[in-house]
């Protein structure tokens, strides 16, 4: 078992991993999601987990296959296919044969899905004010403009 030789490391190794910068983006992404579930609860969306948002979040509106919300994602598409049955089961979702490819799995938002993701909208907007009144607009504007250019360095050439 590791153990730091001081408290001196001990102390230096909880602080690195404290201030570490995909900790912090983990944490806030975890709040945020957080904050969402709980709001969407409260607006007749009970029993929707984070997991159920890997597949909410990445289906398009006219429908998307498993295997590309699997890989959106990043999971298997084992594991979307269950996120699917669930949510098909709770009427966010339906799924069918792809009419372009017999053998795939189309995943398209059903009337509840639809009402879900007014409300997530309006959630997302309400979530923003909140931070923007602790971080500022300015520091709200500033946080999206140096993520999404985080993002689009590190996107892969098309």
């Amino acid at each position: 078992m590791f153990q730091p030789q001081t408290l001196s490391d001990r102390a230096q190794i909880e602080a690195r991993r404290d201030e570490h910068m995909g900790r912090l983006l983990q944490r806030a992404w975890r709040v945020f999601n957080t904050q969402a579930i709980a709001k969407l609860r409260g607006r007749g969306h009970g029993g929707l987990t984070l997991a159920h948002t890997a597949l909410l979040a990445n289906l398009d509106l006219d429908g998307t296959r498993i295997t590309a919300l699997a890989e959106r994602a990043g999971m298997t598409k084992q594991s979307m296919g269950q996120l699917a049955l669930d949510l098909e089961a709770r009427g966010y979702v339906t799924r069918a044969p792809d009419p372009t490819d017999r053998r795939a799995t189309l995943v398209r938002f059903t009337e509840r899905g639809g009402q879900f993701l007014r409300d997530a909208s309006a959630i997302k907007d309400e979530i923003e004010a909140e931070w923007a009144a602790v971080l500022g607009v300015a520091g709200m504007d500033d946080l999206r403009a140096l993520l999404t250019r985080l993002i689009a360095h590190d996107a892969p050439a098309p």
